[in-house]
C-alpha cells in the first residue's frame, strides 16, 4: 500500500524537488493533491502525470484549497511548501487532522509557533522539517533528543557575503537573485541576500527543538556543505554534511525515522571537495538578521510582526519600488510601532500580520 502525500505549492521550488523525490519512490508514495497559487497551466500537466489527484490554484479557487488539500482524506503526509504567511491556515489544519506535515513553509511556527505545536498535540499531528539546516538537526538528534544543549544552523552568506555595508544597501534586484549556491524561488533567494531567512530558521528552531534562543547560533559557511552542528550535554557534537540539494531534506522528511535508497543526491566526497571555512554574521552589513533574532526573543505577535513586515519589503523591492537598503528600514519601523500581545490565538496572528503590512504600506505611500 503506497502513502498519500499532499503537495502544497507544487509549481514552486520546493514543490518541484519534491515530485522529483516522489518519481523515484512511486512504489512507496502516490500524489493525492496538488495545489499551484497561479501556476494553472503548470498544474494541469503535473495532474495529468500524477493520475488527476485533487488540484487546485489559490487565483482562480481561493486559500481555502490549501486547507482542503491540507485536510485531504486519503493524504497521510503534507508537504507545505507554500511561500510566506499563506501557508499558516494549512499547517495547522493538517496538524488538527492528524497529518504528517513535511513543513517547508517556515513563517508557520515563526508566525504561530505555540498554535502550530498546539495543534500537533489536538490532533495528533505531526511536524518535520523540510530545511535544509533543521532537517540537519533532527538528524543529528534522533534517538536522544533530550541530550540536546545547543545548536549552530550555518548560512551560505549569500551574495554580499564579502561587499561592505553601504554596496550591500545599494544593491539591484539582479544582484540579490544572483545565490552562488542555492536555486530557489525569488523571495526566498532575497531573504538568504538579507539574512532573513536565518532569522526565521532562528525562530522555527526554537520551536522545533524546544531551545531557548541563547542556545541557538548562526554561523556563514560559504560551502553550503555543513547544514548544522549540534552539541550535546556531554560536548559531543555532531554535523550533518552533503550537497546543497533540497532533495535529500525532502526524502528524509517524508520517511523520518526511516532512511530508504535514493539515486537522486549527489555523493559527497572529503578529498575532491576541499577546504570548509566558517565566519562570524556581520550584523552591520545584515541588520535585518539581528531584527528577526530580536522580535523571536520579543515573542508574543512581534515575529508574526516581522515576518509580515519583511514580505511587504521584500515584494516592494522586488517590484522595484524600493531600494535594497530599504527593507531592514521598513522592518525596523514596523517592531517599533508593534505593539506586542500574546499570540495565542489564530486572530491575534493575523491582526498583527495585517497591520505590519498596512505600516508598511503607508510607508511606501
Amino acid at each position: 500500500m503506497t502513502i498519500g502525500v499532499a503537495v502544497l505549492g507544487a509549481t514552486g521550488s520546493i514543490g518541484t524537488s519534491t515530485l522529483r523525490v516522489l518519481e523515484r519512490q512511486r512504489e512507496r508514495y502516490r500524489v493525492v493533491a496538488l495545489t499551484a497559487n497561479r501556476a494553472a497551466d503548470a498544474l494541469r500537466v503535473l495532474a495529468t502525470a500524477w493520475g488527476r489527484p485533487y488540484c487546485g490554484t489559490v487565483a482562480a479557487d481561493g486559500s481555502a484549497c490549501l486547507v482542503e488539500a491540507a485536510t485531504h482524506p486519503d493524504a497521510e503526509i503534507v508537504v507545505n511548501a507554500v511561500v510566506g504567511a499563506a501557508g499558516l491556515e494549512a499547517t495547522l489544519a493538517a496538524l488538527r487532522a492528524g497529518k504528517r506535515v513535511a513543513l517547508a513553509n517556515k513563517e508557520s511556527l515563526v508566525m504561530a509557533g505555540d498554535l502550530v505545536l498546539r495543534a500537533a498535540v489536538d490532533g495528533g499531528g505531526e511536524i518535520v522539517p523540510i530545511d535544509s539546516e533543521h532537517s540537519a538537526v533532527l538528524q543529528c538528534i534522533t534517538g536522544h533528543p533530550e541530550s540536546l544543549a545547543r545548536l549552530t544552523l550555518t548560512a551560505s552568506g549569500g551574495p554580499f557575503r564579502e561587499w561592505p555595508a553601504e554596496r550591500v544597501r545599494c544593491a539591484t534586484v539582479e544582484e540579490a537573485l544572483r545565490h552562488p549556491t542555492w536555486r530557489m524561488g525569488r523571495k526566498i533567494t532575497v531573504d538568504s541576500a538579507t539574512l532573513a531567512n536565518k532569522a526565521l530558521e532562528v525562530i522555527e528552531a526554537h520551536f522545533l527543538f524546544g531551545l531557548p534562543y541563547d542556545a541557538i547560533e548562526v554561523v556563514v559557511h560559504p560551502q553550503s556543505i555543513v547544514h548544522g552542528f549540534v552539541e550535546f550535554v556531554d560536548g559531543s557534537i555532531l554535523a550533518q554534511v552533503g550537497h546543497p540539494t533540497m532533495e535529500l531534506p525532502i526524502l528524509y522528511a517524508l520517511t523520518h525515522p526511516e532512511r530508504v535508497p535514493d539515486g537522486g543526491a549527489r555523493r559527497f566526497d572529503a578529498v575532491t571537495q576541499g577546504g570548509l571555512t566558517f565566519e562570524a554574521v556581520r550584523r552591520d552589513a545584515f541588520p535585518t538578521f539581528g531584527l528577526g533574532v530580536a522580535a523571536g526573543k520579543d515573542g508574543g505577535t512581534a515575529p508574526a510582526a516581522f515576518n509580515a513586515a519583511n514580505e511587504a519589503a521584500v515584494a516592494a523591492f522586488l517590484d522595484g519600488s524600493i531600494a535594497f537598503g530599504r527593507i531592514p528600514e521598513l522592518i525596523a519601523d514596523v517592531l517599533d510601532a508593534h505593539a506586542n500581545g500574546p499570540a495565542d490565538e489564530l486572530d491575534a496572528v493575523l491582526a498583527a500580520d495585517r497591520a505590519a503590512r498596512a505600516r508598511v504600506g503607508e510607508a511606501l505611500a
